[in-house]
């Protein structure tokens, strides 16, 4: 068992929180509507300081502000550290992702990368390294927009176990450590992270010729921050805390 009552609860949170911090719909403590299946959530949400009310209205606490921006570090860390092991050819040690910025075009870059001889190991790596499974799939979902909010019934979705479910079963059949071996992961993992760094710094040298004549410069985390994810069992400290405490 992979996703637990914990999970649900914690994954449940998190899109309710980006809704209220980021989104405009407004939740009412007096809820109507397709909103009106959301009330237990809201009710534990407040329970456990998490949410709080304005007027008749439903806003995120410092609290849950706090849970959902340390959330946000791991799923952009997510998006640097994983991802890259999401195209992957054991049988040659080739990543996709090596390819990257040698297409033009998004929809050259989606046919070489579905090609069937690349295989997700992702649930592989976050195994090994002890991160759970289940919170990257979760994640892969939110990058897919699989949580859209905009859509109608969207609501139904996130209380239904439907989602759950596929997190569930996408974890259950996934590649595992195991099936790979301890050395071969060892030594693709050291390959990726290398990869990644590579990608990192080219992402860094194309955005700082973007930038040039920009009065205003955005920052950026470093990608010196990434270097100690050299060591296959590198895991940065910000995934080892809970995220809410139920």
């Amino acid at each position: 068992m992979y996703i637990t009552d914990e999970n649900k609860k914690t994954y449940k949170a998190i899109i309710l929180l980006n809704e209220l911090i980021n989104g405009d719909h407004q939740f009412q403590t007096v809820a109507n509507g397709d909103d009106k299946i959301l009330e237990p959530l809201f009710i534990e949400l407040m329970a456990k300081g998490y949410v709080q009310t304005q007027g008749i209205k439903y806003v995120a606490s410092a609290k849950g502000v706090d849970a959902f921006n340390a959330f946000m570090q791991r799923y952009n860390e997510y998006l640097k550290v994983y991802d890259v092991f999401s195209f992957v050819d054991l049988e040659k040690g080739e990543f996709a992702f090596a390819r990257f910025y040698d297409f033009d075009t998004d929809d050259a870059w989606d046919a070489f990368k579905n090609d069937q001889r690349f295989d997700d190991l992702r649930i592989a790596v976050a195994i090994f390294k002890k991160v759970d499974p289940a919170e990257i799939v979760f994640m892969s979902f939110i990058n897919e927009n699989r949580f859209d909010a905009t859509s109608d019934g969207w609501q139904m979705d996130l209380v239904s176990d439907n989602t759950w479910k596929e997190i569930e079963e996408i974890c259950q059949t996934a590649i595992k450590p195991e099936e790979v071996g301890n050395d071969a992961m060892v030594d693709m993992i050291g390959q990726g992270s290398e990869l990644m760094v590579k990608l990192l710094e080219e992402e860094a040298k194309q955005r700082e010729q973007d930038d040039q004549g920009d009065d205003e410069v955005e920052e950026y985390e470093t990608v010196e921050y990434y270097r100690p994810y050299y060591d296959p069992y590198y895991v940065s400290p910000i995934w080892l805390a809970p995220l809410f405490f139920w």
